[in-house]
């Protein structure tokens, strides 16, 4: 059954290319025309409609409470997954995931959106119909997909004109960390383990649970000093 939206906010990796500035700061709070990164995504999120968010942080993690606070100037509930403190590291993606599904899918079995921090799409919509379609179908992820971008000229999958991600084929999409997704994608992952998402979703392709499409909107990788510095 649909229930009200959730989100999660990869925030937890150290940032190691675009120091130095992430000696000192968390990479999702680098400014980005005018405001941490992170908050274009809770300005969005929030325009749509949701209104809980996890964000998960190991790196330099008590800046994001004192950056961010309780959410409250959004709209939105912030909790925190703070893997630093709860387990020593950052987990990856899959494994964040896995950690905060206590707050994600309280019941075991509700969507929730993904979206990594250190990406820029301002314009995205986090669609509630999207959700309740995603919902609706067998699928355990719905991936949002932009044209491989030099950095990543080898691309992730190949997209069907039913929508359906594979990994063979010619692969002219690359995964744009904006997703929907079920607790069943990362089933094989215990809370507290480390492991990256790429895997479970090229499993859920190769079994026919993986759904995507195109993101024609304004999109931006920011990964280096030079990425954030082209955004000013």
């Amino acid at each position: 059954m649909t229930t009200a939206a959730r989100a999660l906010i990869l925030a937890a990796g150290r940032g190691e290319r675009m120091r130095p500035l992430t000696d000192r700061c968390p990479k999702p709070l680098l400014p980005v025309r005018g405001k941490p990164m992170i908050e274009w995504h809770l300005e969005a999120l929030a325009r749509a409609g949701v209104r809980e968010v996890v964000i998960n942080t190991a790196w330099l993690e008590p800046q994001f409470a004192a950056a961010l606070g309780n959410g409250s100037r959004w709209g939105l509930a912030i909790r925190w997954s703070n893997e630093g403190e709860r387990f020593g590291a950052a987990l990856e993606t899959a494994g964040g995931i896995a950690a905060a599904l206590p707050w994600l899918a309280p019941n075991g079995d509700e969507s929730f959106w993904v979206i990594s921090g250190d990406i820029h799409a301002p314009a995205f919509p986090f669609d509630d119909a999207a959700r309740r379609a995603f919902d609706a179908g067998g699928d355990e992820g719905h991936l949002w997909l932009v044209p491989n971008p030099p950095f990543h000229a080898a691309g992730d999958f190949a997209l069907d004109t039913a929508g359906r991600l594979r990994r063979d084929g010619e692969r002219r999409w690359t995964y744009a960390n904006i997703a929907l997704l079920k607790p069943a994608i990362v089933a094989a992952v215990a809370p507290g383990t480390r492991a990256p998402l790429g895997p479970c979703l090229f499993d859920a392709a190769a079994r026919g649970r993986l759904g995507g499409q195109a993101w024609a909107g304004e999109w931006h990788n920011v990964g280096t000093p030079q990425d954030l510095a082209a955004l000013a």
